[in-house]
């Protein structure tokens, strides 16, 4: 009878082993490197949009203070201001006239100097962003955006520029603006209709509904707070109008 010796039997130990390891190599696939098949939470990368201007993807889901920090002195002054008046989706439908669009409504008043403004209004310096209730974070953003300017009538009709190519807000009087917030400006799992949505619908609670804040920069706004002040500090006020809906109250200390 055949008996194998002590380094037979270690020879066949190994070409099993051999075998083994060949077959298992076969079968599993080889692990992904580190950066490979991103996570689906990881941020979105901001996109330059067709009209101009970028989509702000990377702040997709922040759950950040909807007021930006102030960019000089007098940004929450009393004048000029900005106040939105109202925002939304319109879809005029197959038959009617335009295409579906989600705009904002401003008002920009002064206090008892008139504030000039060259047209277009804040050329590429309007941002927009919406936050979702329950702390759910940013659902669009875009900044580098421009204001129409236009009349009192619904829906309303863009302004034409006047000759001086400025427009001019006297005491009393009120600029109305329209920004379009850009479809590529919403974050994934939202779309343009619903980015304004309150959770749950046809709930009367404001805290249920989104907060949307709108920006403006013109270096006349600037120059309007700094007033009389001398050149040297004229550079420390802020040129930016910011208006936020449905901004939270801070709780005293």
């Amino acid at each position: 009878m055949f008996r194998a010796s002590p380094r037979s039997w270690l020879v066949l130990t190994v070409l099993v082993v051999g075998v083994l390891v060949l077959t298992y190599s076969a079968t599993t696939p080889e692990p992904r490197a580190a950066g490979d098949g991103r996570s689906a939470a990881e941020p979105s990368r901001d996109l330059p949009l067709p009209s101009g201007g970028t989509a702000q993807l990377s702040k997709c889901g922040l759950d950040e203070w909807p007021r930006p920090e102030p960019r000089g002195r007098a940004e929450r002054s009393k004048h000029p201001q900005m106040a939105l008046t109202s925002w939304g989706y319109h879809d005029p439908g197959p038959k009617g006239p335009g295409r579906p669009r989600f705009t904002l409504r401003a008002s920009v008043r002064t206090g008892d100097r008139p504030l000039v403004l060259e047209a277009p209004v804040a050329e590429g310096r309007v941002t927009v962003d919406f936050y979702g209730p329950h702390g759910e974070g940013v659902r669009a953003s875009a900044r580098g955006l421009t204001a129409t300017v236009m009349d009192g009538g619904y829906p309303g009709e863009p302004v034409d520029v006047p000759a001086s190519g400025r427009f001019r807000v006297d005491p009393g009087e009120e600029l109305r603006l329209e920004v379009e917030l850009p479809a590529k400006a919403v974050c994934p799992g939202h779309s343009l209709p619903d980015v304004g949505k309150c959770v749950p619908e046809g709930t009367n609670d404001a805290a249920d509904c989104p907060m949307v804040t709108l920006t403006l920069s013109d270096p006349a706004i600037r120059a309007y707070r700094a007033g009389t002040a001398d050149d040297r500090t004229a550079g420390s006020f802020s040129d930016r109008l910011v208006a936020v809906f449905l901004e939270p109250e801070i709780s005293p200390a």
